[in-house]
């Protein structure tokens, strides 16, 4: 299924996709850690977008758009982009890791980690791409 993103059929397709792909699950079966993505308005973005993984060796458990940011308090990462830096990862035009190191993507939390688990990451990212049809 691909979907519009942002739309609430973008991210229950992302679910669905992380949750039936075999590699992605066997590539992160050691990965144990929500991320919550802040996404600032710009171009066709008009306000604040805020959406929740909870994603646990191989599984997406959770997804969901959240307005309440204070009802994930301690998530592992947290990820900062502009939309059109967030929408150029998704659509495989920016390579997520070029776009950490340029702090096109910021993240918080254990950059370590994070660079142990690219594959992950990686793998995340062509899932998320598979999903992303268009932007708006």
């Amino acid at each position: 299924m691909t979907a519009v993103f942002p739309s609430p059929e973008w991210l229950t397709g992302l679910k669905d996709k992380l949750n039936s792909d075999e590699r992605y699950r066997e590539i992160a079966k050691n990965w144990e850690g929500d991320l919550f993505f802040f996404i600032e308005p710009e171009g066709n973005l008009k306000e604040q977008l805020t959406f929740y993984l909870d994603l646990w060796r191989g599984t997406c458990r959770a997804a969901e758009y959240a307005s309440d940011p204070a009802k994930y308090p301690n998530p592992v990462f947290t990820l900062r982009a502009r939309y059109n830096d967030i929408t150029a990862v998704l659509l495989g035009k920016m390579n997520p890791m070029t776009a950490m190191m340029t702090s096109k993507l910021k993240v918080s939390g254990s950059m370590g980690y994070m660079m142990r688990n690219v594959p992950t990451v990686l793998d995340f990212v062509r899932c998320a791409n598979e999903v992303t049809k268009e932007i708006v």
